[in-house]
């Protein structure tokens, strides 16, 4: 059974803020402190460059993406960091179209994080020959799979309304079809149980500044399935990804299984973060997170609909249809939230009108939520979001 009071003490916390952000960005880890000073004074600043070798640092990538592996249903050595999540979903889609030659379509939602359909857009069109993206509603995908399909592209939780597809079943229909699948897990690695294996995925890709609590700019996964790993050729085709790095060959090698998606070099202080952020993910049973996050969430709904009747449910009402964040609709959301954020509850928005509210069992409790609660009940019976401060939008929402 997760101790989640014992997980709660491990993170720095906002003074004096109900923290439902960490869909967006995870908050600190404290002992990352401890363990990027370590990395900076004890190895970079002892062992110099040695320390690719001395301390581990080559390996990095492969050993953090283990231990990810677990939390997502991933079989061991075939998940690997580095890059960015958009940079990771154009290696699996350009991989992923090549294997599946004579087909030209990539499916997608129309709820897809924009970053993933700008890359598959750029893909195609730099591809040309009739490639192109084919995207249409959430709840259409199934019955728009048909064998003109290459690949299908989806984040598994939608990051506005936090609506979940059903990987397996999806995944299952579309092999049925010969069409290969893409899943993002941005929203699905560590907010709920995640089967890559049983779900028979062929590829994944994931980031880990959100529910991983790895820090800004954090590096991005990619995952591919063992029956892929020796023949997927990767479009990006890194000096790391090949099968001899030190080598200096002038000709691409690509490197085996997994190594071959490795493009440049590891960011190794924000490695060293996210290692320290898995010490704590060690401890936690993903079965017993998702449980936890659901009676959160239902929580927060049912507080939010009785007392906020200004704000409209925009994710599913059913706990096992959602991921583990509540988003509402509300005309003035911006400056709401804005507001929200002034009274003590960190969440954000997402456009056009969507107030959205991350939940994380590490560090979230009842008592948490029904403080939220009542804050946001405040906000909204006050129209505190009407005074002009909160009209103003920075830079990023």
């Amino acid at each position: 059974m997760t101790d989640f009071t014992a997980t709660k003490k491990q993170f720095a916390l906002p003074d004096g803020a109900v923290y439902l952000d960490g869909n967006s960005l995870g908050p600190l880890p404290k002992t990352a402190v401890a363990r990027v000073e370590k990395t900076m004074r004890e190895e970079w600043g002892r062992l110099a460059i040695s320390g690719w070798n001395r301390a581990g640092w080559f390996d990095m990538p492969r050993r953090v993406g283990d231990r990810i592996a677990r939390l997502i249903g991933a079989e061991p050595g075939h998940v690997v960091m580095g890059d960015t999540l958009s940079i990771k979903v154009y290696q699996a889609l350009a991989s992923a179209l090549e294997m599946n030659p004579g087909r030209k379509v990539i499916l997608s939602d129309t709820g897809n994080f924009p970053s993933d359909l700008y890359m598959a857009q750029g893909l195609a069109a730099t591809l040309g020959s009739g490639y192109r993206l084919k995207t249409v509603a959430p709840e259409a995908v199934a019955d728009a799979l048909d064998e003109s399909v290459a690949v299908l592209l989806l984040t598994e939780v939608d990051y506005r309304t936090g609506r979940k597809h059903d990987m397996a079943a999806l995944t299952r229909a579309a092999h049925d079809l010969g069409i290969l699948t893409v899943w993002d897990l941005a929203h699905s690695a560590g907010a709920l149980p995640v089967d890559l294996a049983g779900a028979r995925a062929d590829f994944a890709v994931g980031c880990t500044y959100k529910y991983l609590n790895s820090g800004p700019g954090a590096p991005a996964f990619i995952y591919v399935a063992p029956r892929h790993a020796e023949k997927a050729r990767p479009a990006l085709s890194g000096w790391l990804g090949h099968e001899a790095p030190f080598a200096f060959d002038p000709d691409y090698r690509p490197g085996r299984g997994i190594d071959r998606m490795r493009v440049g070099t590891p960011p190794i202080l924000q490695l060293a973060a996210l290692d320290a952020s898995m010490d704590i993910w060690d401890t936690v049973d993903m079965h017993d997170l998702r449980e936890k996050s659901i009676v959160l969430c239902d929580q927060f709904i049912a507080g939010i609909e009785a007392s906020c009747p200004q704000l409209r449910l925009a994710s599913p009402r059913d706990g096992r249809q959602r991921g583990s964040q509540v988003s509402f609709h509300f005309e003035h959301g911006f400056a709401a939230m804005q507001a929200t954020i002034a009274a003590g509850v960190t969440g954000d928005f997402r456009a056009p009108d969507i107030m959205r509210f991350g939940f994380t069992p590490l560090y979230i409790d009842e008592d948490d939520v029904a403080r939220a609660v009542a804050i946001i009940a405040g906000v909204m019976a006050n129209e505190t979001w009407k005074e002009p401060r909160f009209q103003t939008r920075a830079a990023v929402t």
